[in-house]
């Protein structure tokens, strides 16, 4: 069973979606839970099946104290880079919560500061803490959703099957059709991918 929260206090997880996609936005979302608040299959929305994402995503929406969701596009991860386009994601997401917290949990390693609210990165938190993993679940499937909508417009890189991840389908449909304006320019540059700007 996952803990509430790493702190203890009234606390947003925050976490992305997207990062290693080669078309899309990133995605981020934030989440404060309920204090008891607890589910037996909350956890990493990886680790979930489609269909109890999106049961666990309606509960959270419903549950939830507060939580925000928000994109940030391909054109903006190849001005800025993937790494500050996803704090970005999760700045924005934050930033829709109607009730402040009074720390931040960010699953990973990296981050900016928010304001004035203290945070703290948590390697694998999604995997530790509900309200990291509630972001993650909040944020796959909204970004999900929007690849889903996406695949209509360009059926032939089966986004609703890979949602724009480097699958062996989309690198072959990438090399016989060329990039679409969804793709990403940029992530041929690993380390510029990789830098962080304050």
């Amino acid at each position: 069973m996952l803990e509430l929260s790493h702190s203890g206090l009234m606390e947003a997880g925050t976490d992305e979606a997207g990062r290693g996609c080669l078309a899309g936005p990133v995605t981020a979302a934030a989440v404060i839970l309920p204090d008891g608040f607890t589910h037996p299959f909350l956890n990493d929305s990886k680790k979930l099946s489609p269909l109890k994402r999106e049961t666990l995503a309606s509960l959270i929406r419903k549950t939830a104290v507060a939580y925000g969701i928000a994109h940030v596009s391909h054109e903006t991860i190849d001005e800025i880079n993937i790494l500050n386009a996803s704090i970005r994601a999760m700045h924005r997401a934050l930033d829709q919560l109607q009730t402040k917290p009074e720390a931040i949990a960010v699953d990973g390693n990296r981050f900016k500061p928010y304001k004035s609210i203290p945070h703290e990165c948590l390697i694998r938190g999604d995997g530790r803490f509900l309200n990291i993993a509630a972001a993650s679940i909040l944020a796959k499937t909204a970004r999900d959703k929007l690849m889903q909508d996406l695949d209509e417009l360009h059926p032939e890189y089966q986004w609703a099957k890979n949602k724009g991840y480097p699958t062996r389908a989309h690198r072959n449909a990438l090399l016989k059709y060329g990039p679409t304006p969804y793709h990403r320019k940029s992530f041929r540059l690993k380390e510029e991918q990789l830098k962080i700007n304050y």
